[in-house]
């Protein structure tokens, strides 16, 4: 197991430059948090083995991609024990245009996230998580505009709380 250290300010500002960058240089990013280039590539990696940093991808745009469609589903299994949830898991991590799962807390036990093409896509997508075994209920929420899409983390507001 990897021993974790506390993370200082130049981990923080490191950290909130690559979430929004991921592609900088080391020489760049080195240069913004005011360190030379080895210490700055030594620290990013130790971020990396700690598990501070999961992954490098670039955001795509689902319009321009055919995934326009983003709707909400709530879903309620008929029972709440440990092998209904472990079933629904394995179950709807086989669906690929659900892309995101959130087991909840309050009136319902799922709250899933499906990116699709259009509302023909959503019909076939939905009768196949209906069919789950366990699914009881579900409502669906539409999408009409998103507000605010998801950035990253807010490193720096958690600093003011």
């Amino acid at each position: 197991m990897v021993k974790v250290r506390p993370l200082d300010r130049i981990d923080m500002n490191i950290l909130e430059t690559l979430q929004r960058e991921g592609r900088i240089s080391n020489v760049e990013l080195a240069r913004r948090v005011n360190l030379s280039a080895s210490p700055c590539i030594d620290r990013v990696k130790r971020l990396e083995q700690e598990g501070y940093i999961e992954r490098y991808g670039a955001q795509l745009n689902a319009s321009r991609l055919g995934f326009g469609t983003t709707v909400f589903i709530q879903i309620t299994l008929d029972n709440t024990t440990s092998d209904v949830f472990d079933r629904f898991k394995e179950d709807v991590l086989k669906i690929p245009h659900v892309v995101e799962c959130h087991m909840v807390a309050g009136g319902f036990d799922y709250l899933l996230k499906l990116r699709l093409p259009n509302m023909d896509a959503y019909r076939i997508i939905l009768a196949e998580i209906v069919d789950l075994p366990g699914v009881i209920k579900n409502h669906t929420y539409v999408v009409i505009e998103q507000v605010k899409k998801d950035e990253g983390l807010p490193l720096k507001a958690n600093e003011q709380l």
